[in-house]
Parts: C-alpha cells; structure tokens; sequence
C-alpha cells in the first residue's frame, strides 16, 4: 500500500482583505478540510507554513488553529506535521512542541532539528518527513559559525544537506516539508517577499535527494521545475491578483523508491474573490453577474468621464465590493499654473471647471456634471452674499 499525505500550506489565518475580515471564509475552508481528511484518511496532514498571517496572530485565529488540530487529533487520530513560515514566528508557534509531539502533533518552529525526520506509519510503509521551516541566513550563519552562509540559497542548501544525510540512510518513503521561494516559480502580489530582487531564491537542485517535496510560500498551486517539488497553494485568494487561481490542497500517494501520485482537491469558497470590468451600467444590469452577489469584489469602471457616487451604487448590488478603479485614461498634461489657467478662463468659471474636468477624467464633462457644478456654484454664491 502506498503512503498517504495530505499536503496544504499558507493559511495565513487572521488575515484581511482591504479590511475585510477573511476569518469565517477560513473557518469554512478548514471545514471542508476536515472532511476531507475524514473521508481520504490519509497517514499524515503536512501544512508547510505560513500558518498564521504574522507573528503575533489574533486571538480568534490562534482558536482557529486549536479548535482544528483539536478535531483532527481527537476526531480522527491523524498525525499532523506543521512547520513555521515567514509569516510565523517560529518561537511562538512552538510553544509547547515537545509536549506535544508524544499526542501525534509535530511542530517546527526552527531548523535546528533538520535533520531528525517525523517517523509516520503506513500501512506497510513507514513515512520519513523532514520539516524544515523558513531558514533564516543570518540566523543560521550565526549557529553554525560559517560567514561564507551568505543569502538564501547557501543557507537553504546547508540546512537541507543535513536532511538529505539522513534520508539516504532511509527506507521507506522520504517527504522534504519545506517553506521556501524556488528559482523559476510564479509568485503571487499578496506574498511577503523573502529579500528584495531574486537573491531569496533557491534553485530546484537543492531539493533533490527526497521521493517528495511539500512546498509552502507561493499562492499559486504548481510544480517547481519537477513534479515531485509542489506548492499547494493558498487556503483562500489573498488578493484581487489571485481571482483566476483555483485553491484546494494535494493529496499524494508515494511508493517506496518509486514516484508521486498527486490528485488535487479544490476547496470551495465561502465568498469567491472577483474582479468584474464594465460600464456602471453593464455591472449593474448584467444577469450573468447575479452570482458574484455574495462575493468580495474589485470593479474596473470603464464609463467615460466622471461616475457619480459608483461604489455606492455598486454596492446596492455587490455588498462585497472592496475596491473601484477606473480604467486608464489618456490624460492630457496640465500646462501652466494655475494663475495662468485662471486668467485664460477669462472668468468664466464653467469654462474653468470643464477645464479642471477634462484634466482629471480625460474628457469633457456632460450635461449631468454640468448641472451639478452650476448648481453648487449658485449655492456657494447664495450663501456668500447672505452671510
């Protein structure tokens, strides 16, 4: 029989979108999870990092967290193997590690322990995984006393040398759990980057040496330049730029010595995350749209000229909506000061506010704008001579 595991990554529980609170859609996504493993009742459950959003999390997510692994211990038995991220502190998020590890919960808030692997039973096979948080150069430079440790990929490879060591001598079925930025990978805008321009970067090489690689930091579900290196991807979208990603979890079925069998599994949102484009009136008329209803939504307005009070209009129909953006518009360079554009009005003042008009929108205003501003000017001059 194969050895079974279930692999997800990037929770980041807590976290926001644009201020919107994304708790009770991760409280769902980790419902569907738990019926997952439920039903699968694979031999392990690998979350490689980027538990929670940051390094001191809220209360309600770290009861998230517990209620979860709470289930899954008591519910299902399953052992767990859990690993800090970026976004984690490592120190907090094993508090209590040792203590524990003898209930089937395994969790590694730092690299010290590499190279001792999680000895997981299957049915005939036993399954060897090697978590290895988010290396710090610095700070492995500093415990291991070599200064030429300089950057990511040198820290990385050092740490998994000394897991790749160990899983030589193994048999059985052999899971690198890691939480790193392979060179060649797709990012994602909401990720926190590792070091600025590439040099946070590991290459594909160093991972070599596991029969798995269970990958955590990029949003985006994918292989990393081989099948066996697999991100599995956010829990939930984490940003607008993320709406065309399908999120789920991977679960692998491993021969000992032999290759990887991943089936994905997509999860089910609680709000999907949208961006919809159009016209004001083509995003409020459209029947095709009624689905995104309930959804947290970008809108890209394309009308020409100003929009009156869109994103309350928008929200009439789309509560969920969180941004409105215009489309480009081909602006055309303000000339001189505005003394000097004051003046050319001659003062005329609706010729100075189309003017101010066309510089902010790109057009000239219609005969709604027009009325509005007429209207206020008369009132600000009504009130000037009452006063």
């Amino acid at each position: 029989m194969p050895f079974r595991l279930l692999h997800t990554s990037d929770w980041h529980l807590g976290r926001a979108l644009h201020g919107e609170s994304l708790l009770d859609d991760q409280s769902h996504a980790l419902d569907q999870l738990f019926a997952l493993l439920r039903d699968e009742r694979p031999h392990a459950l690998v979350i490689s990092g980027d538990v929670y959003d940051r390094a001191v999390p809220p209360a309600d997510a770290v009861g998230l967290l517990d209620d979860f692994l709470t289930r899954v211990r008591a519910d299902l038995s399953l052992p767990v193997v859990l690993l800090a991220g970026n976004h984690d502190s490592g120190e907090r998020l094993s508090f209590g590690a040792r203590l524990l590890e003898r209930q089937g919960l395994h969790v590694r808030g730092s690299c010290r322990r590499a190279g001792e692997p999680v000895a997981l039973p299957g049915d005939g096979v036993t399954g060897f995984v090697y978590p290895v948080p988010y290396v710090d150069p610095e700070v492995v430079r500093a415990e291991s006393g070599d200064e030429a440790l300089r950057g990511h990929a040198a820290a990385t490879s050092f740490v998994l040398e000394r897991a790749r060591a160990d899983a030589a001598s193994r048999g059985g079925v052999r899971v690198l759990a890691a939480h790193a930025f392979v060179d060649g990978a797709a990012q994602s805008e909401s990720e926190r980057a590792l070091t600025v321009g590439g040099s946070g970067a590991v290459p594909p090489e160093a991972f070599g040496g596991f029969d798995y690689v269970a990958l955590g930091h990029l949003h985006a579900p994918q292989s990393a330049g081989d099948e066996r290196l697999r991100y599995s991807g956010s829990l939930l979208k984490y940003s607008f730029g993320e709406a065309a990603q399908d999120k789920g979890v991977e679960l692998v079925e491993l021969e000992p010595g032999g290759g990887a069998t991943v089936r994905r599994v997509e999860l089910t949102p609680r709000r999907d995350v949208v961006r919809l484009r159009g016209t004001l009136s083509e995003l409020l008329g459209d029947p095709a749209l009624e689905r995104h209803r309930v959804d947290l939504v970008q809108a890209t307005l394309t009308d020409p000229g100003y929009v009156l009070d869109a994103v309350g209009k928008l929200r009439q129909r789309f509560p969920g909506v969180l941004e409105v953006q215009r489309a480009e518009l081909a602006v055309a360079p303000v000339e001189g000061t505005f003394a000097a554009r004051l003046a050319a009005a001659g003062g005329d003042d609706m010729r100075l506010f189309e003017g101010f008009f066309a510089d902010m929108t790109g057009g000239p205003p219609g005969e709604e704008e027009r009325t509005l501003f007429q209207e206020a000017f008369d009132e600000v001059a009504r009130a000037g001579r009452e006063a």
